[in-house]
Order: structure tokens, then sequence, then C-alpha cells
């Protein structure tokens, strides 16, 4: 498997189910992202990377929501083997979410984007070219530990035009879950 989409390209469109009930039913990646931009986070149910920092994810939502920035999870976990992270699931988790959760079933869309973790950051510009890729910060487990911040960073960057300090980490989490 390639390494996927990478800061620079222009990423690629998905029309996924929404396990958000608060939202619409499905969601494309042209829905989501706004004239400034979006954030798409491959995230999932069960990874305790994603389950510590739900607050911290939230957070970097509602930061991109009042700049007038999408946000989008999208969970491509194999939910055979993975059953917490099934559709069921998904809607039970979503009702604490303010952003559309998407269902990636076919892993498709993580396929070719090159998702590695959950959670992983994506953020791209208005015209849907990829400025960042990678984590939160540099300590997902201890948020009081952490020295970097490099997703609002590129996102800070993004509203001032500008190219972030650092456009690409490696992401700390759980691998997605590959269906066999």
């Amino acid at each position: 498997m390639s390494h996927g989409l990478e800061p620079g390209d222009a990423a690629l469109q998905f029309d996924l189910p929404n396990a958000n009930q608060q939202g619409p039913e499905r969601c494309t990646l042209s829905s989501i992202t706004t004239d400034i931009g979006a954030v798409v986070v491959f995230t999932c149910n069960h990874c305790p990377y994603v389950i510590g920092n739900e607050s911290r994810i939230e957070a970097i939502a509602s930061l991109a929501r009042e700049e007038g920035v999408g946000f989008v999870g999208i969970n491509s976990n194999d939910a055979i083997n993975y059953p917490t992270d099934n559709w069921e699931h998904m809607v039970k988790r979503a009702e604490s979410m303010t952003y559309p959760y998407l269902h990636d079933s076919t892993q498709e869309v993580a396929k070719e984007w090159g998702a590695e973790r959950t959670p992983e950051f994506y953020l791209l510009d208005g015209s849907g070219t990829i400025r960042y890729r990678g984590r939160l910060d540099d300590s997902p487990k201890d948020p009081g530990m952490a020295t970097t911040s490099e997703l609002s960073d590129a996102i800070t960057a993004l509203l001032n035009d500008e190219a972030p300090d650092v456009s690409r980490t490696v992401s700390i989490g759980c691998s997605v879950k590959w269906k066999v």
C-alpha cells in the first residue's frame, strides 16, 4: 500500500453514509469543504488514543466550525473483527459528536487517502488541496504533556493564507483495522 495523499496533493472525493443522526444521511467531500477548507479525521470507536482525545478532537471541530472550516470524521475499521466499530456503535457514539461521522465500510476511502492510524488528520484548503497531514499534537495520551500543536497551528496558518510551518507529521494512534 502506498503512503497515499500527502500535503500538496488534491484530496479525493468521497460519498459516505453519516452515522450522526443530527446531520444529512450522506456526506461528500464537497459538502464538507467550505471556501476556507476542511478537516478530515480518520477515527474509530475503540482506539484508546481516539477515546482519550475525544474532548480535544471535539475542541478542534469546534474551532474549525467557528472559523468557517468544515470538519468530518471517517471510520474505516473492519467492523467484523472489531464489532465496536460497526454502524450501530457509530450511531451511538455520534450522539455526542457535533460533526458528521461517516462510515467507510469498504475501506476504499482510507486506502485511497492512505490513512494509517486513528486518529489521523488531513487539513484541506478551500480548493481541496491537502495542507497538513498527521497528528493532533505530540502527546495523545496526556494532553498536559503536549509540547506541540501541529493541527491547530496548521489551521491558523490556513486562516492566515500561509503555509504551515509543519505540513506532515506521523500520526500517533492505533492502526487502521484492515479487512483480511
